[in-house]
């Protein structure tokens, strides 16, 4: 929905609203927000509201600690956990400094500039979500264990599936804030689960895999558990992974969704760090149906991108590699400028896998590039990358990197 300040400031005061939460997120990805009153909403859409930049990773030190956050009014969402009477909305923001001039760390505005370069070029991207997480029980002081909710296994259904009405439940939140899922399921691992949306624009694709987290950690903890999004929750149990369903459309070129995997395909391992930020993604990568090997196909879950049969808006590919530790802003930033780069430059994929990689031949996998097995390596890639230098700001590089 387009909504103009001037009619979220009369929402806040025909619905009952006494808190409105500006939210952000540091350069990694973690959700901030502050509150502010309805009576501070006027200056927080002319003015910004400041807050202490050198307490958030990545922003800032003691001697450049003041930015301001600007609420984007499209992103108006009633919180429905919280009380009806006195009700709490959520808005995200943009980040400036106090002259008013963008914070170069903003991923969010990063995501934003990469989707005004594509339309530029006649080029619309879309992005539908997948995050799966652990729910584990907490122990007697309310802290998170390792022990897994149950032990179903993929799409079993209750009374072994457990987490079923917790699915259920975080579904209804997500419709309340206008969030549509598209199915969800218990995954292969004990105590693991999976909930799907349909594709969107990237700003509100990212925006509501932030809003998804949310409300995932705080339905559990409302069940006495604890949902876990890490890459490698469990030793030797599969890993948490984030997939990525790209759609891109253009009137002035036909049948490019080839030439964007392409794009993606080549520069995979210099993102990759963008994609899989942390030690533990390393250890999810090459098991479990987790990519190790830069290939395609179309059915084959043991590849890198996976193009599914389909026809007209359900024409996707999905890129199995990422993790829920990413930025989902900085993701799709770099996925997008991968695939704009496939388009211009007319790449073509190379041949198909249509076999299992993971129990191929040595004398068949030799001849297939790798990702990046460490986050050393991951980092020394991204570091020497004259296509990541392009686009990202160096002190955005250099946080991630150093």
């Amino acid at each position: 929905m387009k909504y103009t300040p001037q009619e979220i400031i009369q929402y806040t005061a025909e619905e009952d609203v006494k808190f409105i939460r500006l939210a952000f997120c540091d350069v990694y990805g973690k959700q901030k927000n502050i509150s502010i009153m309805p009576s501070e909403l006027e200056r927080a859409f002319e003015q910004g509201i400041g807050f202490d930049a050198s307490a958030v990773r990545g922003f800032g030190n003691e001697a450049r600690s003041d930015l301001m956050l600007f609420p984007d009014p499209d992103t108006l969402s009633v919180l429905p956990w919280r009380p009806e009477h006195g009700r709490v909305v959520r808005m995200f923001c943009s980040i400036k400094k106090p002259n008013d001039q963008p914070f170069e760390c903003d991923t969010r505005s990063l995501l934003v500039k990469a989707v005004e370069d594509a339309r530029a070029q006649g080029i619309e991207f879309s992005f539908g979500s997948a995050l799966e997480f652990y729910l584990f029980k907490l122990d007697e002081n309310d802290n998170p264990t390792t022990i897994p909710y149950d032990t179903a296994g993929y799409m079993d259904i209750a009374p072994e599936d457990k987490g079923e009405n917790i699915r259920r439940q975080i579904c209804l939140h997500l419709e309340q804030m206008g969030i549509t899922p598209q199915n969800s399921h218990h995954e292969e691992g004990p105590g693991q689960n999976k909930i799907d949306f349909r594709h969107a624009d990237p700003l509100t694709a990212a925006d509501d895999v932030m809003s998804y987290k949310t409300v995932v950690k705080t339905v559990a903890h409302s069940n006495g558990l604890y949902a876990d999004f890490t890459p490698k929750p469990l030793k030797d149990k599969p890993g948490n992974a984030f997939h990525i369903n790209i759609s891109v459309g253009s009137d002035k070129h036909h049948t490019i969704l080839p030439s964007v995997i392409a794009g993606i395909m080549k520069h995979i391992k210099d993102i990759n760090l963008f994609l899989d930020p942390c030690d533990a993604s390393y250890q999810r990568l090459g098991k479990f149906k987790a990519p190790k090997f830069i290939s395609w196909s179309g059915e084959n879950r043991s590849q890198l991108v996976r193009i599914p049969a389909a026809k007209g808006e359900y024409r996707r590919a999905e890129l199995r590699s990422a993790d829920p530790s990413a930025n989902p802003y900085l993701a799709y930033t770099m996925l997008i400028y991968a695939g704009l780069d496939g388009i211009n430059n007319n790449l073509y994929l190379p041949p198909v896998a249509d076999f299992d990689l993971f129990s191929a031949d040595e004398s068949v996998t030799k001849d297939f590039d790798t990702l990046p097995e460490s986050l050393a390596q991951a980092k020394k890639l991204a570091a020497e990358s004259g296509f990541v230098k392009a686009l990202l700001p160096q002190r955005l590089i250099d946080i991630y990197c150093k």
